[in-house]
């Protein structure tokens, strides 16, 4: 591990996730394990509950959380930061552990019917990024998925979350995102816009009427210079799903 990510990584939860959402770690807790339970749970509801599950990175294990409130109990957690490890203890999350991903796959060949990982492919590399979905791709079992989020560069003001952490390497648009799934060796990638919500009724109307506009006048601008919106997503976040074939 470079000396820059030794130092952010250890304390990631504090000069980072935690600092930057504003509010305590509980607070912050429940509110990652219901934004994951309306955006990523709805894509995993004909998966067999039994389905054993890997989430890359998993931070505080608030996805795990929420995994486990939906049914899944074959869950396993891997972080780097001990911080965020002892966090997710703290929460009362199970089966999490502290080490490098990489390995971790690399051990598990045909093991995982699942595999996620939130807001952590930003965090590699491109020679790193490859390395990690082809490890990934080996260690699903045929017809397994591989489930991510990332920052989109096709949003607006797409800097805010792009370059609003340091350890930020990579960063994706969804053409980009599916041209290396693919090359990856999976069979179906489908790239999908994120959850978007605002608290309060009146707030979440307004919000929804800007978006509309704001959509429309992007959707313009791509006609303008000739080019289709067809393929392209406005969303903050990419959800990148894909499938191994059987």
């Amino acid at each position: 591990m470079t000396a820059y990510r030794q130092l952010l990584y250890s304390n990631y939860h504090s000069t980072q996730s935690g600092r930057a959402s504003g509010t305590d770690r509980s607070a912050l807790f429940l509110r990652e394990r219901k934004q994951f339970s309306e955006e990523i749970l709805p894509l995993l509801e004909y998966m067999n509950r039994e389905a054993k599950i890997l989430d890359m990175g998993c931070g505080s294990g608030s996805l795990l959380s929420a995994m486990s409130h939906f049914g899944f109990a074959d869950t396993l957690g891997v972080d780097v930061s001990p911080e965020q490890v002892a966090l997710a203890g703290e929460m009362g999350v199970r089966g999490v552990i502290q080490g490098d991903v990489l390995e971790v796959l690399r051990s598990s060949k045909n093991k995982f019917d699942l595999i996620t990982g939130m807001d952590i492919i930003e965090h590699f590399t491109k020679d790193e990024l490859v390395e990690l979905l082809q490890a990934a791709y080996t260690a699903l079992r045929p017809g397994g998925m591989l489930l991510l989020r990332t920052p989109n560069m096709d949003a607006p003001i797409a800097s805010v979350f792009a370059y609003g952490d340091f350890t930020h390497e990579l960063l994706l648009n969804a053409s980009g995102a599916q041209q290396v799934m693919l090359a990856a060796g999976f069979s179906r990638v489908d790239v999908l816009p994120s959850l978007m919500r605002t608290d309060g009724w009146l707030k979440e109307q307004m919000r929804k009427i800007t978006w509309s506009f704001l959509s429309f006048r992007l959707k313009l601008e791509l006609f303008a210079t000739a080019r289709s919106s067809r393929n392209v997503v406005f969303t903050p976040n990419l959800i990148i799903k894909a499938i191994k074939a059987s």
